[in-house]
């Protein structure tokens, strides 16, 4: 195989560590208001294109199916928002133990508590060609779950509480997820005609997404 031709096959992972190298060496470009604008490209366009993108490559069918299937759906939260922060609690009670300072201890326990990403999920789910329906449902339902479920985690592990503005982070969710899912999947019945002929290659577009991620974790460097 030519190095051209490698390079094609491996653009994802040669783009990811390119875009993780290029975050270090110059993070501002992905800063608050910086030239990336991540607050809203990221925050905003990117998921929201994401669902728009999966609302409008699967069949209105398999996301009904995946609707019905409520012993996964247990089972991913229950693992998600009871199994995950009892783990952590009892691996950062061994950890306690240690020099570990308390605080990163405190925002391990914190991290443990989190719901389900909204995005990455569905995007790792499609990467591996597991049931992408069910990854949508359950990050959606969990992201939303998880307004009222992490703080009250928060309280009984950390004993500490704080408050959640929860009509903004529904409204977000329902832009950003719920509403491009709908569009993408109105927009499918009069395009499906033309999807099933040229059966595009709709993964590639939540690749891209992923992409962005780096200069999403250098916002706030230390």
């Amino acid at each position: 195989m030519g190095l051209l031709a490698r390079i094609r096959k491996e653009w994802f992972i040669i783009g990811i560590v390119a875009v993780i190298v290029s975050a270090k060496l110059q993070p501002s470009f992905g800063l608050k208001g910086g030239p990336l604008r991540p607050e809203f490209t990221i925050t905003y366009v990117a998921v929201s294109a994401i669902f728009f993108n999966s609302g409008l490559s699967l069949k209105t069918e398999e996301l009904t199916s995946a609707l019905l299937h409520v012993k996964l759906h247990l089972f991913v939260q229950s693992f998600t928002l009871v199994f995950f922060p009892v783990a952590m609690w009892l691996c950062i009670k061994i950890l306690a133990l240690t020099s570990i300072n308390t605080w990163l201890l405190r925002g391990l326990q914190t991290v443990g508590c989190m719901p389900p990403p909204v995005s990455s999920a569905v995007i790792l789910t499609k990467a591996v060609g597991g049931n992408e329906a069910a990854a949508i449902f359950n990050s959606a339902f969990g992201s939303f779950l998880g307004i009222i479920v992490t703080p009250l985690l928060l309280l009984l592990f950390l004993g500490s509480s704080s408050s959640v503005p929860f009509s903004s982070i529904f409204s977000q969710l329902f832009m950003t997820v719920v509403l491009p899912l709908i569009l993408g999947q109105v927009s499918r019945r009069f395009l499906r005609d033309w999807l099933e002929r040229r059966k595009p290659q709709f993964g590639v577009i939540t690749f891209y997404k992923t992409l962005m991620n780096p200069y999403k974790l250098f916002m706030n460097p230390l």
